[in-house]
């Protein structure tokens, strides 16, 4: 069971406490050998999970998100909210409730926030990566500009998680589920573990 320093029932977002768990106990074990990175932030749930587990390695934990709400989160759509709505802006702006929750998280020195489209910041990243969770947009566009920059900083060895993927499209979108399918047909990718949606690959050391 994980132990976590909020009621993370309170924090905005759509992961499940199980998967949760999953990706704390991945984070574990894999951030004693370098940072982890998240692509798709919102207010932060996930990275409560990710980043407690990052904290007791002294590990970072980098989330990426440009804070404007994917499509499913803009006006008019099913998970729209409207607390997030900044009438100033025209726009979602999700950054001051991630910000919150990780103050309220003790997690400030430990989660640093990247402000910026997923596919502009991959294209000049240069640290390896120990571990990477993709849970970004779930457009098709948008779905594989995560795997496809991302994937390739994960270190040899190291672990990818992508959340909602759903083998029957009448449980929700193909997107994720078609990006884990690339991976796996790559051959770079060997699944590891299945919790839910959630799902854990292996990269090839060779």
């Amino acid at each position: 069971m994980v132990r976590l320093p909020i009621d993370i029932g309170a924090v905005k977002g759509f992961m499940d406490a199980e998967e949760g768990a999953a990706l704390y106990e991945a984070a574990l074990a894999e951030s004693v050998r370098g940072p982890v990175l998240e692509v798709g932030t919102y207010c932060g749930k996930s990275a409560v999970y990710l980043g407690v587990a990052c904290k007791e390695n002294g590990a970072v934990l980098f989330t990426v998100d440009h804070h404007r709400g994917s499509e499913e989160n803009q006006p008019g759509w099913e998970h729209h909210d409207p607390e997030t709505w900044d009438a100033e802006a025209g726009a979602m702006d999700t950054l001051p409730f991630l910000r919150r929750t990780l103050r309220a998280a003790g997690l400030e020195e430990t989660v640093i926030p990247v402000i910026g489209r997923s596919a502009t910041v991959a294209a000049h990243w240069g640290a390896p990566l120990a571990m990477l969770f993709i849970d970004g947009g779930h457009s098709r566009e948008m779905a594989f500009a995560d795997y496809e920059g991302w994937s390739g900083h994960v270190m040899p060895g190291g672990l990818m998680a992508i959340h909602d993927v759903f083998p029957n499209p009448d449980d929700g979108g193909r997107p994720p589920y078609e990006i884990y399918m690339a991976a796996l047909d790559s051959g770079g990718w060997n699944e590891e573990r299945a919790v839910k949606s959630l799902r854990f690959l292996r990269r090839r050391a060779d």
